[in-house]
């Protein structure tokens, strides 16, 4: 008998700390993945957030630093300046990314350093227990919005790759979602090719993966992966934006 499917060699064996139908394991299995087809483990270096994924380290059999709240692009463009040879990626939350690191997100874009950055948004914080984010939708109920997001109180949500796309310095931005086997083949292509870029020295490139998280959003995991096809895509269009 011929074995179709392995472990990739960047993904550790380790018992997983995510919630039951979380996304997050999706998306590491994705860039161990890629990282194996390209070729690229000993040069590779990953940076952690604060946030469920605070201990990617875990999951990744190859270089990982932690980086504190926000600062993930700012740790990226130190590394990868000092580094330049190295593949350095950065993985953030929507609250890590676009709440407390909004700045960070935007001048590095700008400034178009050589690093990719994988953005995973499942619309609500999760580690501090699922307080409205920046990518909370209009009328979502959470933690703190209990009667819904309201746009006079908190505003509109925040669109990362609408508004990163109008920066000179961005090569790449893109919207994916895992909800599907079809959708999940289409992240991978575009998280290789933000890997690619690097390599080709293209300068700056961020892949938007749409997320579900069963337990804050409140419902089981076969219908987070529903509600992430029914609802989070008409506010969060899939698509390449630069």
């Amino acid at each position: 008998m011929s074995k179709i499917l392995s472990k990739p060699k960047s993904m550790k064996d380790s018992s997983t700390h995510y919630c039951a139908g979380c996304g997050h394991g999706i998306v590491h299995r994705l860039i161990c993945e890629i990282i194996d087809e390209l070729g690229i483990r000993e040069e590779t270096i990953g940076i952690a957030p604060v946030g469920c994924a605070v201990i990617a380290y875990d999951y990744w059999n190859f270089d990982v630093t932690e980086a504190a709240h926000g600062r993930v692009p700012a740790v990226a463009t130190g590394i990868k300046r000092v580094a330049p040879e190295n593949i350095v990626f950065g993985y953030q939350g929507d609250g890590d990314l676009a709440a407390i690191g909004t700045a960070e997100i935007v001048h590095a874009a700008n400034r178009g350093e050589n690093i990719t950055i994988i953005f995973v948004n499942n619309a609500v914080y999760g580690m501090t227990g699922g307080q409205m984010a920046p990518t909370t939708m209009l009328k979502q109920k959470t933690a703190t919005t209990p009667l819904g997001r309201d746009q006079k109180t908190h505003g509109f949500p925040l669109k990362v790759c609408e508004l990163l796309s109008v920066l000179p310095g961005v090569s790449y931005a893109e919207r994916v979602s895992i909800h599907s086997p079809q959708n999940i083949i289409k992240a991978k292509k575009a998280i290789k090719r933000a890997f690619q870029n690097q390599i080709d020295g293209v300068g700056f490139s961020i892949v938007e993966v749409l997320s579900q998280c069963p337990t804050y959003i409140g419902l089981s995991p076969e219908d987070s992966v529903k509600w992430v096809a029914e609802t989070m895509i008409k506010e969060y269009p899939l698509g390449v934006f630069r």
